[in-house]
Parts: structure tokens; C-alpha cells; sequence
């Protein structure tokens, strides 16, 4: 009882100076990224005049110099006009007529087309084309053994093929039909198609287990799921339980390839869990729990707005100044760049999954814990587009051999998430240096595993060791991510010489101090959830 006590003791005054290391860290970092914004703010691309409703409060311009954030800013008033409009109409119908399946995949065709239409104009054509035939291959070769090369090539060909080609001409069908290329709507289809490819192969696959034992154990699973003990039904259980076999109609499949509220941005959703959905509703929110998660994205699109408008991290990146800047001031830019990112997707993601919410599809959560929160990769990965993981983790890993072959699955699964993403250089880069940050990561683990420590001492000394891992990969997630959406492979020798010089190396030992405690408030945190959950038990 009293070596508890002197550990709770213990534990509270190191918590009391982690907290204290935390807030001179943030202090400095907000001092110094207002004062870069704000030296450097005649040299930097992208900004725009004030927001109305902070021109008040400040002189300083909006860094709109990430093209993704700016088009959806711009957007934003429209978009929710049109997902009001298609939510009230969605909803109304299916209580006038007590739709299910069926007849919500054809009132959602009539909604998304009309939505397509806008984006694409004449291009869903090709969208169309593609996906009739993978419909086809899927049907036809479903049951054979090499179905599954088959539906991988296919797709991994015209996503390959729609981006070397731009998305095609209908000068390829014939000069007869060149005129069509004068309406090709408003966005790029085939930047929208990387997701469109992953529902193809996600009822590939489901169609091809449909009729194959399942491992799943729903019993199992229930017993052990606290949302499912609740009444509610979890992702998991949506995902693992195959639907019944006219659910596999062609106006269901291509109802989820563009259903609406989640065709631009994702969060992605398996073919079985959205199936069972547009048959019977999601349960898991009422109309308080929307509303206060509506609420709390307005809330956090507060946030950016006053964050691009107080600092201008992205804009560096994009002027190029960050060459110009001391290895301090370039670790605040490249962090600054990560949490810029991280919120950008956050709202994106959010948004578009509560329009989903409202129209009674519940697409798995997309950034389910702060980017300040990871002290590891594959916690990172896990929480960072948490349903592409999932849809990597059925689609691929498990297939690949899962655990069994992880240290080979890596590469594999991170290659195509490069691709997926663009056919960039820079983008392989960032995917086979997070690979070999792995591998150390994965041993780490191992070892962990195999050495069961008990003593005090043990158990201290491997918090320790725990936490300086967690500040090597903190490192190793910065430079991987500044390598595929900042710097470019060009960068990392410039980055490296840069931190290794005499000014360097104490802004280095810094960043490492700083991860270490970052770490160690991390763990403080999980050891607060453990005792809050089981304490609710």
C-alpha cells in the first residue's frame, strides 16, 4: 500500500513537470511562429485579405495557400446547402415510404447523379464504363480461384490509367464525340476515382466471402464489444457480417461507388456495412449526439481559421522561405505544416461523415485522436485516416498473411497507398521511409513481448526505453511526412545537413528532449483512460 502511494506520488510530480515543460514549449512556439508570420509576410504565396469576422480583431491575412483547404473553404456554403437538401429528401422519403435497400439505392442514384453531373459533367461516362465492368468481372469470376488477381489488376490498371491519361478524351471514342470535352463539369473525376477504386475491390472482396465461412465469431464479438452490449451495432460487426445475396445488385453497387455525402472525400466504408445501412439506419447517434458533433466541427473550423490567419506554416512551405530559415524556425515550420495538415483533413473528413450520419450511413471515423497523440507508428497510422487503415487491414494485410508476414506486408500495402495517392516520386519516398521506420518499431515490439518485466525497477527503466522510442519515431514521422508533402526527396540531404551542423545539433537534442516528454504525456494520458474504463466497469 505504501509503495502505491510513493508510486501515485511519484507519478503525479513527474505529470506536474511534463505539464509545465508542456506549456513553455507551446509558449515559445506560438511566440516564435507569430513573429516568422509575420517578419517573413511580404515573401510568402498564397495569402488572402482577413476573414469579415476577424478583420476586427486582427490586421494579419488568411494563409490559403494549400489549394485542397482553399477549394473546400470556397465551397463550404454551397456544399451545405445541396447535403441539406439531399439529407431532408433522403430522410423524407424513406419515412413516407418506409424505403429500404432497394429503394433508397434508387432514390440515392437519382440524388448522386444529379450531384456527378455538377462535378463531372459529361465524364461520368467513363466513371460509369469502368465501373460496369468491374461488376462484370466480379460476377463472372467471383467463385474462381485467381478472382482475386483478376479484380487487383483490374483496378490497379485504370487507376494507373486514369492518371497517366488525365482522366482520357472523348476524342479517344471517336472525333464524332470530341465535343463532349467542353463538359466535363467542375472537378476532375479522375482524382475522385482513387476512392471510387476502393469500394470496387471492397465488394469484390465481400462478394467473393459472401459465400465462404466466415471466421468472424459474432457471439464471440458481442460478448466482448461494449457498443454492441449497448445496443448499438459497431463498425466491426457491420463490416464482418455479410449481407444477404440481393443486396449484390447492380443499383446497390453502384449506389455505394457514389453515394453522395462520402464520394469526394471518403471516409471509406466497406460494401457490407454500407449495405446494411441503407436497409436499416444507423442507430449508434440520435439527433443530440449529430448535433453536438456537428457543433463541435464548427467549433474546429474556428480553430483553423484563427490558426491560418495568426500563422502562416504552409505558406512557408509552399514559398520555398523554409531554406532561408534557422533549424529552430524550420523544426516550427515542419511542425506547424504537420498540425496544419492534420486539422485540414480532420474538418474535411468530419464533414462529409456527418452529412453521411444524417442520411443514416455511419462511416467509420476518420481522425479518432489528435496528431499530438501518437508516440508510435503504428498507433499513428491507425488514427491517421483510420478508415482507409481498416480498409487496408481486410483488404490487404489480412490477405497478405497479417501478422505472420508483417515486416514483408509493409512494403507492399504502403507502395500502393503511394500510388493510390499520385504517381509521384516524392510520395514513394515518404512510403519506403516509413517502411524502414518500421522495421525498428516492429523489433522493439517484439522484444517487449518476449521480456515479461514485473520489478519496479524493470517496469521503470522499460517506460524509459518506451518513451525514447517514442521520440525517434516522433522524429522519424516528421521527416517521412515533410518528404512526401513538403521538402520532396531533394530535400533530405539539405534537411539532414541542416540539423547536424554546430547550430543544428542543439535543436536536434531539443526535438528530442521535447518528443521524450511529449511521449511521457502520452503515456500519462493512456494510464488516465485505463483507470477511467476500469473504473466504469
Amino acid at each position: 500500500m505504501k509503495k502505491k502511494m510513493e508510486s501515485s506520488s511519484s507519478d503525479k510530480r513527474e505529470l506536474f513537470i511534463l505539464i509545465v515543460y508542456a506549456i513553455a514549449f507551446y509558449s515559445f512556439v506560438i511566440q516564435r511562429s507569430l513573429r516568422l508570420s509575420t517578419d517573413y509576410h511580404s515573401q510568402l504565396y498564397g495569402l488572402r485579405s482577413a476573414s469579415p469576422w476577424l478583420s476586427k480583431f486582427t490586421h494579419r491575412s488568411n494563409d490559403m495557400s494549400d489549394a485542397q483547404w482553399r477549394n473546400f473553404r470556397a465551397n463550404l456554403p454551397i456544399l451545405t446547402i445541396v447535403f441539406a437538401i439531399f439529407g431532408l429528401a433522403a430522410n423524407a422519403f424513406r419515412a413516407c415510404f418506409r424505403l429500404k435497400a432497394r429503394g433508397m439505392s434508387f432514390l440515392w442514384l437519382f440524388i448522386s447523379f444529379i450531384y456527378l453531373t455538377y462535378l463531372h459533367g459529361a465524364c461520368i461516362v467513363f466513371i460509369l464504363a469502368i465501373a460496369l465492368l468491374n461488376y462484370l468481372l466480379v460476377k463472372i469470376f467471383a467463385r474462381k480461384k485467381y478472382f482475386l488477381l483478376v479484380l487487383w489488376s483490374f483496378n490497379i490498371f485504370f487507376l494507373i490509367c486514369n492518371r497517366v491519361y488525365e482522366g482520357y478524351s472523348f476524342s479517344i471514342i471517336g472525333q464524332q464525340w470530341a465535343y463532349l470535352d467542353n463538359f466535363r463539369g467542375t472537378f476532375r473525376w479522375h482524382i475522385c476515382f482513387n476512392f471510387v477504386v476502393l469500394r470496387m475491390i471492397s465488394f469484390g472482396y465481400d462478394y467473393h466471402w459472401a459465400d465462404q465461412d466466415s471466421r468472424f465469431d459474432q457471439e464471440k464479438h458481442v460478448q466482448r464489444c461494449h457498443i454492441c452490449q449497448s445496443g448499438k451495432t459497431c463498425y466491426q460487426l457491420l463490416q464482418e457480417r455479410s449481407v444477404q445475396g440481393d443486396k449484390y445488385s447492380l443499383s446497390i453497387y453502384i449506389c455505394y461507388l457514389v453515394y453522395a455525402p462520402l464520394y469526394l472525400a471518403g471516409p471509406i466504408i466497406s460494401f457490407n456495412a454500407f449495405a446494411s445501412q441503407l436497409d436499416v439506419p444507423q442507430n449508434n447517434y440520435s439527433v443530440r449526439d449529430a448535433t453536438w458533433y456537428g457543433l463541435r466541427w464548427v467549433f474546429s473550423l474556428l480553430l483553423m481559421e484563427l490558426m491560418t490567419h495568426l500563422f502562416h506554416y504552409n505558406a512557408f512551405a509552399i514559398s520555398g522561405l523554409w531554406k532561408q530559415l534557422s533549424p529552430t524556425d524550420v523544426f516550427i515550420i515542419g511542425y506547424g505544416v504537420l498540425n496544419f495538415m492534420w486539422l485540414k483533413f480532420f474538418l474535411i473528413w468530419r464533414y462529409f461523415r456527418f452529412w453521411s450520419l444524417i442520411c443514416g450511413i455511419e462511416a467509420p471515423e476518420n481522425m479518432p485522436r489528435c496528431i499530438n497523440n501518437c508516440h508510435n507508428l503504428e498507433g499513428f497510422w491507425k488514427n491517421w485516416h483510420a478508415s482507409y487503415n481498416k480498409w487496408l487491414v481486410r483488404y490487404m494485410y489480412i490477405p497478405l498473411g497479417g501478422s505472420q508476414k508483417k515486416l514483408l506486408n509493409v512494403w507492399v500495402i504502403f507502395t500502393f497507398v503511394a500510388i493510390w495517392h499520385d504517381l509521384e516520386w516524392k510520395l514513394l519516398s515518404w512510403a519506403w521511409l516509413t517502411c524502414l521506420f518500421f522495421i525498428p518499431e516492429m523489433i522493439l515490439k517484439s522484444t517487449a513481448n518476449a521480456l515479461q518485466v514485473e520489478s519496479a525497477l524493470g517496469q521503470f527503466v522499460f517506460r524509459e526505453l518506451s518513451a525514447v522510442a517514442g521520440a525517434v519515431t516522433i522524429t522519424c514521422l516528421m521527416v517521412a511526412n515533410l518528404v512526401g508533402y513538403v521538402i520532396g526527396p531533394s530535400g533530405i540531404n539539405w534537411l539532414v545537413s541542416q540539423f547536424l551542423q554546430k547550430e543544428g545539433l542543439p535543436v536536434l537534442g531539443g526535438m528530442f528532449v521535447t518528443f521524450y516528454v511529449g511521449t511521457k504525456l502520452m503515456f500519462h494520458i493512456d494510464d488516465a483512460k485505463q483507470r477511467k474504463y476500469r473504473n466504469g466497469l
